[in-house]
């Protein structure tokens, strides 16, 4: 049984946490974040401490604690750090551009993919087989960082793809001859 709900999230100086009813408002150095909270889990703010209490032990609201604990702790994260993810394109003929806020992949279909960078985020591309995305929500850099790796993600014969960096595909064997 998981006890993150019960772990005390620390706000280091220069964040600030606010709540006004389910929104809750942290600001940092980098950004400000806001997300809807569900009302059944209590969350105390006081001496640079945020802790999160549960009225009961149902299926839901045990899962809610932690995951709501989960989601301050991001957040206040984010404001301080940020989050950041690197993909790499794996493959002949493979490579990315950045024009503007468009990130142009040329992947092996017989049209570039144009995909909009979302707002918030900050994509840079240094070389033409690797993209950074970074930003202040870790869901943001995570779900943009999710949409690219699905317009070609690795395929388990050549390894062709794009992966994420640290990422480990597996190469299967193909047909063997007589």
């Amino acid at each position: 049984m998981s006890r993150i709900g019960y772990k005390t999230v620390v706000i280091p100086a220069g964040v600030e946490v606010k709540r006004d009813g389910d929104e809750v408002t942290v600001k940092g150095p980098k950004g400000s974040l806001t997300r809807t909270f569900a009302t059944e889990i209590s969350m105390k703010i006081s001496d640079g401490e945020v802790n999160f209490d549960r009225p009961d032990n149902d299926n839901k609201t045990r899962a809610m604690h932690g995951t709501q604990r989960a989601n301050l702790n991001n957040m206040v994260e984010g404001v301080v750090n940020g989050f950041a993810k690197t993909l790499k394109l794996v493959g002949v003929g493979y490579r990315v551009q950045l024009k503007g806020s468009d990130l142009i992949l040329s992947v092996g279909y017989s049209n570039p993919v144009h995909m909009e960078v979302p707002e918030g985020l900050d994509v840079k591309v240094p070389d033409n087989t690797t993209i950074n995305i970074a930003g202040i929500s870790k869901q943001g850099v995570g779900d943009f960082a999710a949409e690219v790796r699905a317009v070609r993600s690795p395929e388990p014969y050549k390894g062709k793809g794009i992966r994420y960096e640290n990422e480990y595909v597996r190469i299967r064997e193909g047909k063997t001859g007589k």
